[in-house]
């Protein structure tokens, strides 16, 4: 019951700014890519509970590790550029994104709310908590958790759920109370916002102020920022994400919020990880 109340929370919030924007969202396709970012991920296999998943992993061997968990597209050309600038930030990583849809991937609006809103949240959780035992077991003494839109949502949520996180990092995403209260959380959060955000519930400013003051109940370290004039998924930098961020109306492009908000991601993990 809790994977459902949330999927509908976050993929009704999601799909009807996207249809608002932009009335050819739903219709937006994006070319595959192999560029040299994926090149460098090497693909693993993770087991929990009775059930086998595919991950990506890359970055220094024996470097402390970070999850990078997808947004709602699924592990396609952008989170794994995420992973692979993230394994490249001092004093280096080693980041493993964990294929949360088992291998399926939205190219349209409609595919992506499909695939999240059948997603087993509480499944997902278990995931995060595997690929962080996994990192652990393969040299990083310190594992912290990142993500994206609905990676976001599920990095703090781990924050909550799953002790063994040391650092959490989310950009625009807050799971719902159903799933997880960041009031609860176990591992220091920082989170970043676009001002501009309209998905109400998930990622808008409301949400992120609500979030803060919820971080602080934690009594551990928290940090969260919002970024003026910037909307939903203003992380995403490579042409063919603004390319898609534009299909859904999104046409902010501010290149200093971007390398302020790394520098701050950088320094968080840094503190926590070293």
């Amino acid at each position: 019951m809790v994977s459902l109340v949330k999927a509908k929370t976050l993929t009704s919030s999601i799909l009807a700014h996207a249809r608002t924007i932009s009335p050819s969202a739903s219709r937006f396709q994006i070319r595959s890519m192999a560029d040299s970012a994926a090149s460098q991920l090497k693909q693993i296999q993770i087991q929990r509970d009775d059930t086998t998943f595919d991950a990506y992993v890359v970055g220094k061997e024996d470097a402390p590790g970070i999850v990078v968990l997808q947004e709602w597209w699924g592990v396609d050309f952008e989170i794994k550029n995420h992973a692979h600038k993230i394994s490249q930030l001092a004093p280096g990583y080693k980041a493993l994104i964990p294929d949360l849809y088992r291998g399926k991937l939205g190219v349209e609006v409609e595919e992506a709310q499909h695939l999240m809103g059948g997603l087993d949240w509480q499944g997902a959780v278990k995931d995060i908590r595997a690929s962080v035992g996994w990192l652990k077991a393969n040299g990083s003494q310190k594992v912290g958790v990142t993500g994206f839109c609905m990676g976001g949502a599920l990095s703090i949520a781990s924050a909550v759920l799953v002790p063994e996180v040391d650092a959490v990092v989310a950009f625009y995403g807050i799971p719902s109370p159903e799933l997880a209260d960041p009031a609860q959380a176990k591992a220091p959060v920082q989170a970043h916002f676009g001002e501009l955000d309209n998905f109400v519930g998930l990622s808008d400013v409301t949400a992120a102020k609500s979030l803060e003051e919820k971080l602080k109940v934690s009594g551990l370290p928290s940090e969260v920022y919002i970024y003026p004039g910037n909307g939903h998924a203003f992380m995403n930098r490579s042409p063919e994400a603004v390319k898609r961020r534009k299909g859904m109306g999104l046409t902010d492009e501010d290149e200093d919020a971007v390398e302020l908000a790394w520098s701050r991601f950088q320094t968080w993990m840094s503190r926590f990880l070293s």
